[in-house]
C-alpha cells in the first residue's frame, strides 16, 4: 500500500490529525498512514498521543528550552530529510500553520513528494497577526499539491492567490470531527451547582506577549469582581504567558488557574462553560460545536466565518472591549440564546472521511 506520512508537533495538530489518521487506517482506503512527530510541544503533544492511542513511527523529540523560531525550524527541517528518505511516502500530510507544518511541507517539496495541507486557506492578510502562523500557512499554500480547505471562504482565499481550482477541496474541519467524537464519548456533563455563569479562558498568542496579556488579566479581574461568574483559566506553559498570568491573577476570587488540561478534560470544561474567551484559532471552531459563544481576544482572525455567523466576536486584547462583550452575553439572555444556537460554519464531523476519499483517489494502489 502507498504510505501517507503525517508530520505534526503540537497539540492542536495532533488533535486535528488524529481522526484523519484513524480514518486512513481503515482497509477500505488502501493506504498506510505513517506518523512522525517533531515534539515541538513535548508535554502537550504527549497528552494527545496517549488519548488517541497514537504510537509514532518516528519521534524526533526536537523540543529544547527557549529555542528560537530559527533554531526550531532548522532542526525540524534537517531531521525530516532522513525520515522522508526512509519512508518514501506517496504524500506528506501537514495540518494548519505551525513551524512543524511549514518545515514538513518544505521538506516534502525538497524531496519531490506531494504535500496535502489540512486546514488550508486560512488568512488574516497580516503577516504579523498571528505571528508567525500567518506566514507559515501562506508559504505552505505555495508548496502544497492538495489544499484541503475547511470552508468556502478559505477556498476563495486560495483562488485569489492563484492556487489551481482543481487542487482545492472544501472538506470541513477535522477539529470538528475530533470534538464531536470526544463529546459523544464523554456524554452529558453535569452542570456546576453554584448558580454562577462559567467562563472558560485560554490565551497564548505571541503577538499578545507583554501589554496584551497585562490587559487581558485586567479584564478578567474586572469580570470576576461581578461576583456572579466563575472563571477557569488553564494557563499555557510558555513562561511569557505563565509569569504574567500568575502575577496578576493568582489568589483572585472567582478565578481558578489550572495546569493545561488534557484534551478530554478540556472538552469537558468547554461543555460545562457558558462563555469562552480565547485567542486560539481551533477553539473558535470547537466551542460553537458545543453551543458556546466565543469572545476572541485578538485583533484579527483567520476564521471570519465565526464572526460573520455570529458565533464569535472580536474584542482584541483591549480591557474595555473584553469586559463589554463578556457582560453583553452575561446580561442579555436573548443575545446569549441567539449566539449559542447558531449553526457552526466549520463542519459536520465528516471532514476526515472526505479527505480520505481525496487521498485514495490519488494514491491508493487499489481502488
Amino acid at each position: 500500500m502507498s504510505r501517507i506520512l503525517f508530520v505534526f508537533g503540537t497539540r492542536p495538530e495532533a488533535i486535528k490529525l488524529a481522526p484523519l489518521a484513524a480514518e486512513l487506517a481503515s482497509p477500505r482506503w488502501g493506504l498506510e498512514p505513517r506518523i512522525c512527530v517533531t515534539a515541538q510541544h513535548r508535554g502537550l503533544l504527549d497528552q494527545v498521543l496517549g488519548i488517541f492511542r497514537i504510537e509514532p513511527h518516528h519521534d524526533l523529540d526536537l523540543m529544547r528550552p527557549a529555542q528560537t523560531l530559527a533554531q526550531s525550524a532548522s532542526s525540524i527541517l534537517a531531521s525530516l530529510e532522513p525520515v522522508i528518505g526512509a519512508e518514501q511516502p506517496a504524500c506528506v500530510v501537514v495540518q494548519g500553520d505551525t513551524t512543524t507544518a511549514f518545515c514538513a511541507a518544505l521538506a516534502g517539496f525538497y524531496a519531490g513528494v506531494p504535500v496535502a495541507h489540512v486546514e488550508a486557506g486560512l488568512r488574516t492578510g497580516n503577516l504579523q497577526h498571528p505571528y508567525p502562523e500567518e506566514l507559515n500557512r501562506t508559504l505552505i499554500g505555495r508548496i502544497a499539491s492538495h489544499h484541503l480547505a475547511p470552508t468556502e471562504s478559505a477556498r476563495q482565499n486560495l483562488l485569489r492567490e492563484g492556487v489551481a481550482e482543481h487542487s482545492i477541496h472544501v472538506t470541513g474541519n477535522t477539529g470538528i470531527d475530533a470534538i464531536l467524537q470526544t463529546a459523544a464519548r464523554l456524554g452529558e456533563q453535569s452542570r456546576a451547582t453554584s448558580g454562577k455563569k462559567n467562563i472558560l479562558v485560554t490565551a497564548h498568542r505571541r503577538e499578545s506577549f507583554g501589554e496584551g496579556f497585562e490587559s487581558i488579566c485586567r479584564a478578567l479581574r474586572s469580570i470576576a469582581q461581578r461576583g456572579d461568574v466563575e472563571i477557569t483559566y488553564p494557563v499555557h506553559p510558555n513562561p511569557q504567558v505563565r509569569s504574567v498570568v500568575e502575577r496578576n491573577l493568582s489568589n483572585t476570587p472567582g478565578i481558578t488557574l489550572l495546569e493545561p488540561a488534557d484534551y478530554p478534560d478540556f472538552v469537558r470544561l468547554m461543555m460545562r462553560s457558558d462563555i469562552v474567551l480565547t485567542d486560539s484559532g481551533g477553539i473558535q471552531e470547537e466551542a460553537p460545536s458545543l453551543g458556546k459563544p466565543v469572545i476572541v481576544m485578538r485583533a484579527t482572525t483567520e476564521r471570519p466565518e465565526a464572526v460573520e455567523a455570529g458565533t464569535a466576536v472580536l474584542a482584541g486584547t483591549d480591557q474595555a472591549a473584553i469586559v463589554r462583550e463578556t457582560e453583553r452575553l452575561l446580561d442579555d439572555p436573548q443575545e446569549y440564546a441567539r449566539r449559542s444556537h447558531i449553526h457552526n460554519p466549520f463542519g459536520d464531523g465528516r471532514a476526515s472521511e472526505r479527505i480520505a476519499r481525496i487521498l485514495q483517489s490519488h494514491y491508493a494502489s487499489t481502488r
